[in-house]
């Protein structure tokens, strides 16, 4: 993307997603690392978003009090030190604008930015102070902006810990910073100084659980939180024409500072993720986009868990295209040759199948009861079934073309009476026989081969034992012999064509083995998959509420720290609980799929029973060859 476009419009207060953004992220397949910053309009925001692309100019900067950005733009480039990944940076509408008069719409902008972000960067200028503080008030609105689940049985309860451990990482910078960064005579860290500013104050009075509750927001909703502090680039005489200025005129120690910003964004941001753990492309990305406008556009409350559902539909049902698609592109060379034999067919058809699964794999996530998963198998089944059928179609066609073929001087034979003479008969069996030869020496006639031959042999039964009562050359026991001999041809042909029918039964009955093995295995996967995510995800909740009550407890909040305690025992429980109930869920579609395998397998069983019990009848078939009332050719 050559320069920032516009991603959400914001129209007189009303949000809408622009189209053209749209179409670029829904291009994207790239996953992504989202990189947001927020804070009061003319603070500097679109410069540090620049300085992110890596590019002198490209969101706007404004030189007046006017605020130049408005709704949410969108910058999509390479991830500098992630290979294959896209760096998105999107610059919000400053917050505070005064020309909007819309406090409202201030929230959600800032909530959209949460809800897309993997790293949110808050833009502030001068201090840390409780007035800075105070200017984040939208964080105390985030649980009337934003759910994560649908239904919470316990909505308070779900508050601090579920909203945190789907946020994104916190980053404060400070512009325009002229402190010292000491207390107490003590040197201390950006990251110090912001940890101080969000301390909590002793005391039950109204005042002070005012001062705390914001403080409290910050540090529940963002556990991970990250400071820069930036000195002044220039001075104020040159700060209207910021964005044309080289970067050898800045001062020394904002271009460290910057460059020590961007190595932190660039490094420890991580790919955006949602609910399970699971990272998104940039196309994945833009549905989340069009689902949390169009939510708030309704007048709605944008839920995490319901934005995934639909996501997730919509991605696995493009991933069960995509490995479909994958299928039949691997089919397409077999399917050149046909005819060919069941064993190349069936080779090419698992061959395929397995890299149309890794491709559904690849894309594919939150098919928590393979829903999806039996929808590709499904459709690569009918898919299979067709390729399967027109292959028998053109080993058929192949087969009887060939025998029309071969046949055609022996036919006009027939109608010249060439084989209605003494010794015609015998005359006839050579030329019947070296058909048979020649047809059976043609390679490549696929899977019908025997199963045409016994139709044509049977087809022509009649005009043979005609031709043999005909023949006056031979002696009544002469001709009974010949029909014996005829009869046991016959009947070796039918076995022959059984045999090719009883081969591919066994090929197709062990195609859908390993197809139900394969099914049942990738089945696994996804589901050890989707309890590693949950696991990595739990662990680095419970990792940041330990680490926040350790803090609370070093500057002698106990009571807070014991609540702190209190809601760690509650992760534990409900991680527990919810582990075991996907446990049991798990074994009961796993008992499921088994039960319907065997279900599968007891049809193939039957069928091929059938077909053996078809095998068990040649005589009567043999009789049938012999007409009762034979036409003889004179």
């Amino acid at each position: 993307m050559d320069s920032p476009m516009c991603l959400v419009k914001n129209a007189d207060g009303e949000l809408c997603v622009e189209p053209e953004a749209m179409d670029y992220l829904m291009g994207l397949k790239q996953k992504v690392v989202v990189v947001s910053v927020v804070g009061l309009y003319r603070t500097g925001k679109s410069y540090l978003m620049n300085k992110l692309a890596q590019k002198r100019s490209g969101f706007a900067l404004g030189a007046t009090i006017q605020s130049k950005t408005k709704g949410i733009w969108m910058w999509c480039v390479p991830h500098p030190e992630k290979t294959d990944h896209t760096l998105v940076l999107l610059d919000t509408e400053g917050l505070g604008d005064v020309e909007k008069g819309d406090s409202k719409n201030d929230a959600w902008i800032f909530s959209l930015a949460i809800l897309l972000s993997s790293t949110l960067v808050y833009n502030s200028r001068g201090t840390i102070d409780n007035d800075a503080v105070e200017k984040l008030q939208y964080v105390n609105e985030l649980t009337e902006m934003i759910k994560v689940k649908s239904s919470t049985v316990d909505e308070e309860e779900g508050e601090g810990s579920q909203f945190a451990q789907f946020f994104p990482n916190f980053v404060w910078t400070v512009r325009d910073f002229t402190l010292q960064l000491e207390i107490d005579g003590r040197v201390i860290t950006p990251d110090q100084y912001l940890e101080n500013s969000l301390q909590l104050k002793k005391g039950t009075s109204k005042k002070i659980n005012d001062y705390n509750f914001l403080r409290e927001c910050i540090r529940n909703f963002f556990p991970s939180r990250k400071c820069f502090v930036f000195p002044s680039p220039t001075t104020p005489d040159n700060m209207h024409r910021l964005d044309s200025m080289d970067e050898a005129e800045l001062s020394g120690s904002f271009r460290e500072v910057s460059d020590t910003f961007c190595r932190f964004i660039f490094q420890e941001s991580r790919m955006k993720t949602v609910i399970g753990g699971h990272t998104l492309t940039g196309e994945m990305l833009g549905h989340l986009v069009t689902t949390y406008v169009e939510t708030i556009a309704k007048g709605n409350v944008p839920c995490l868990e319901n934005a995934v559902l639909a996501m997730a539909k919509i991605e696995n049902q493009a991933a069960v295209n995509e490995g479909l698609a994958v299928y039949q592109k691997g089919m397409e060379d077999v399917k050149a040759l046909f005819p060919v034999d069941v064993n190349q067919l069936s080779e090419n058809h698992l061959q395929s199948e397995t890299q149309a699964t890794k491709a559904f794999m690849k894309r594919s996530f939150k098919d928590d009861n393979g829903e999806f998963l039996k929808a590709l198998a499904e459709a690569i089944v009918n898919h299979s079934d067709d390729l399967f059928k027109q292959n028998k179609d053109a080993s058929e066609k192949k087969c009887k073309a060939l025998l029309e073929n071969l046949s055609a001087l022996m036919d006009q034979g027939m109608k010249e009476g060439t084989y209605a003479t003494p010794g015609g008969y015998g005359l006839y069996c050579n030329h019947h026989d070296n058909i048979v030869a020649q047809y059976r020496a043609e390679p490549n006639k696929g899977v019908r081969a025997e199963e045409v031959l016994e139709q044509f042999l049977k087809d022509k039964s009649a005009e043979s034992y005609s031709i043999l009562q005909a023949d006056k050359q031979l002696t009544k026991k002469e001709k009974q012999i010949q029909a014996e001999k005829k009869k046991t041809a016959e009947l070796e042909q039918e076995k022959a064509a059984f045999r090719e029918q009883q081969a591919e039964m066994e090929r197709t009955i062990e195609n859908n083995r390993i197809s139900q093995e394969k099914y049942l295995k990738k089945m696994k996967e996804m589901m050890e998959e989707e309890r590693k995510q949950q696991q990595q995800e739990f662990n680095r909740t419970l990792e940041r509420r330990m680490q926040e009550q350790k803090d609370l407890l070093e500057n002698g909040h106990k009571e807070k720290a014991e609540l702190m305690r209190q809601e760690i025992l509650e992760i534990k429980k409900r991680d527990e609980l919810e582990r075991e109930t996907n446990t049991q869920n798990q074994k009961g579609l796993m008992e499921f799929l088994n039960q319907q395998a065997e279900g599968q397998n007891k049809q193939m069983e039957m069928l091929m029973r059938e077909l053996n019990n078809r095998s068990q009848a040649p005589v009567q078939v043999v009789e049938r060859l012999v007409p009762q009332q034979p036409c003889i050719v004179m």
